[in-house]
């Protein structure tokens, strides 16, 4: 096998997006995705039945795609990774069954990895992290920290060793924020997916005309730098959700017409004020210096302003990869992957079962 170079094939299938992606060491050749977003879009959310059955269907052409637009093909690539959790789990079975069966095929090795440390791991690769430096490889900041956010996960990592030591600071207690998004929508009526729909309609609102409440910052679950509480970089949005549905409800009740464009605003200026706020915290107690911004909630244009600024003052560089890579996606599979193979790290095998809880701490299951 190639271990200075390796050709990876990444495969994601963690939620509703089913994702091939192929890098030579750090260099990205294909992205491809095809997503069901389609099929959930009337249901307001994402159904696991729906999205297990659309990966079934769009796995072999993807593949394809993928092989196709890399201009490689299977017997070229020297190993093969895939996201064996966190997720549905439904979704994650059928993209380790397609992974194991590629592997027995091809005789390939085959890497089991988290799909959150791979969101880390994306960074990696030509342009997405800060491109090379002197002609040599992307490499990972020292004292470097991840946040996180999508429809499943909002968390705070610290990264100690890409393939090997990762660490969990904080994380929501409930919902996500993609998911408070996608159910603060519905209560407005703007439809699925939340996030984006959200986004757009909070900037002709007036996010300072409600003040909707910051779960976890009061000062019981915050402690002090010395005397840190038992919530210091964790986050909670369910009662930011039951918040706006009582603000929608006292306005109907009134017959008064609901002022979505500022609520909308007023919800996401909540969300991304203590996202920001603690994820600059937990860095700056932590000795982070530079800090990752992940997720499909990384597209979102206030999320990325107010932490730009916050980590901007606080001394902090933040780094966005393109967007196409902050959302689920095959590259950030491979991508991961090709670290662990030139790491020396060896093969997880086909004996492991998807993990729909698999924590942010195990980077790859072993053999």
């Amino acid at each position: 096998m190639n271990r200075t170079q390796p050709l990876v094939l990444g495969i994601e299938s963690s939620c509703d997006e089913t994702g091939v992606g192929i890098v030579r060491g750090t260099t990205l050749l294909t992205n491809t995705v095809s997503s069901s977003m389609d099929e959930h879009v009337r249901f307001g959310g994402v159904i696991p039945e729906i999205a297990s059955r659309a990966h079934l269907d769009a796995f072999v052409p993807t593949l394809e795609q993928a092989l196709s637009d890399a201009g490689v093909a299977l017997d070229d690539v020297d190993a093969i990774a895939v996201t064996s959790g966190p997720g549905l789990a439904g979704a994650l079975m059928v993209g380790v069954c397609a992974a194991k069966a590629l592997a027995v095929a091809t005789g390939k090795p085959l890497y089991a990895i988290n799909h959150l440390v791979a969101h880390v791991g994306v960074g990696l690769l030509d342009g997405a992290g800060g491109g090379r430096h002197n002609g040599k490889a992307p490499q990972l900041p020292e004292n470097l920290g991840a946040l996180l956010v999508s429809g499943g996960h909002t968390e705070i990592l610290r990264i100690n060793s890409i393939t090997e030591d990762v660490q969990l600071l904080g994380s929501t207690i409930d919902d996500a924020a993609g998911e408070a998004y996608d159910k603060v929508a519905r209560i407005l009526g703007l439809g699925y997916p939340g996030g984006p729909a959200i986004d757009k309609v909070a900037r002709t609102g007036n996010p300072k005309s409600i003040r909707f409440p910051r779960g976890l910052s009061q000062p019981k679950y915050m402690g002090t730098a010395e005397e840190p509480g038992r919530h210091r970089y964790d986050w909670s949005f369910s009662g930011l959700k039951t918040a706006v549905a009582r603000c929608v409800e006292q306005f109907e009740a009134r017959g008064e017409e609901i002022p979505v464009a500022d609520i909308a605003a007023a919800f996401q200026e909540a969300v991304v004020d203590v996202i920001s706020s603690k994820a600059v915290l937990a860095c700056r107690e932590n000795g982070i210096k530079d800090v990752l911004l992940g997720g499909g909630v990384a597209a979102n244009s206030r999320l990325r302003e107010l932490t730009g600024q916050r980590c901007a003052s606080a001394g902090i560089r933040l780094h966005v990869p393109p967007l196409d890579l902050c959302t689920d996606n095959g590259a950030m599979v491979a991508a991961l992957g090709a670290q662990l193979v030139m790491a020396g790290v060896e093969p997880s095998g086909i004996r492991f079962a998807p993990d729909s809880s698999m924590p942010v701490t195990s980077v790859s299951l072993p053999a």
